[in-house]
């Protein structure tokens, strides 16, 4: 909208009944019917733990060896929280205690298969090093 050179200020503060009056709002804006906002973000994403790299890595290098395992109800509960936790550290860049509990819990309940892996060994040093032991 351009600028008229008035305002509509009523010289209190207020604003005139009906006026438009758009602040900084931090992000985009668009009025009326049929718009298109698009909003490119450029940077890049904060740097993660190097802990959680390690695990983010042991994590894919299990499930892509999960993949030539004869599949069971624990090898799959396995992977449904081996790819949980990999969605999570790559959405927010961590996996949190909670995350990090269900997977050392799956790792258990898998640990036939898992502990002939040298995948699902990496995998468990990575959770108990993150978990504290």
């Amino acid at each position: 909208m351009a600028e008229t050179g008035h305002t509509t200020d009523n010289g209190a503060g207020d604003r005139a009944r009906g006026g438009i009056n758009v602040t900084n709002t931090g992000g985009n804006v668009t009025i009326g019917d049929h718009n298109t906002v698009t909003s490119t973000v450029t940077g890049t994403a904060p740097a993660r733990d190097p802990r959680q790299e390690e695990l983010l890595r042991a994590v894919r290098r299990l499930r892509a060896d999960l993949g030539g395992v004869v599949p069971t109800e624990q090898t799959a509960a396995l992977d449904a929280e081996l790819s949980d936790a990999e969605d999570e550290i790559e959405g927010t860049g961590r996996a949190d205690t909670g995350r990090l509990t269900r997977l050392r819990r799956a790792l258990t309940d898998a640990g036939a298969v898992t502990g002939i892996l040298a995948s699902g060994v990496a995998v468990g040093q990575a959770v108990g090093t993150l978990l504290g032991g």
